[in-house]
């Protein structure tokens, strides 16, 4: 079957560069207290954040999956851009090789931005995986939005966060 990508976008009421430093540079932070029921923590296991940096995400008992590894791929805190890959985890369901994920954060209005995130989900080789598994299943990219949208709560509620 191939490489299966996924784009989704959304928008919300907080500026591109407090959602960025927020969700992207300072997450392994964050999301643990403001998640605390889905994400253990969050720690660097190689580098500090930048390109090449590996964070693992642990989660709680709540969640079907123990953690997952994250590779940092490509960082741009000029334009709010963001791309890693997942390289390890349970939530790869031993059918995925990996999942590349993209996040871009874009000004809309005055105070906004829209939020533009593609996954791509590589399946390990002679693996068939179809779009709808990956959609009905637990590792769809609006499983994620929902963080982004709990951090964006956040922000709202603290506009003096992460400015």
């Amino acid at each position: 079957m191939g490489v299966i990508k996924i784009n989704q976008s959304f928008k919300t009421k907080v500026t591109p560069d407090r959602m960025f430093k927020a969700l992207i540079l300072d997450s392994h932070n964050l999301c643990p207290n403001l998640l605390f029921s889905s994400i253990k923590s969050i720690e660097f296991i190689e580098g500090n954040g930048e390109v090449g940096s590996i964070k693992q995400m642990n989660f709680t008992e709540a969640i079907p999956f123990k953690y997952v590894k994250n590779r940092v791929d490509f960082l741009d805190k000029e334009n709010f851009t963001c791309k890693y890959t997942l390289i390890e985890g349970d939530v790869l369901m031993d059918k995925l090789e990996s999942i590349v994920c993209e996040v871009k954060f874009e000004p809309y209005g005055f105070t906004g931005c829209l939020c533009k995130v593609t996954n791509e989900y590589n399946p390990k080789e002679n693996v068939e995986i179809t779009k709808e598994e990956i959609e009905n299943g637990p590792i769809h990219l609006s499983k994620a939005i929902g963080m982004y949208e709990v951090v964006e709560a956040y922000l709202l509620a603290h506009p003096r966060a992460y400015t």
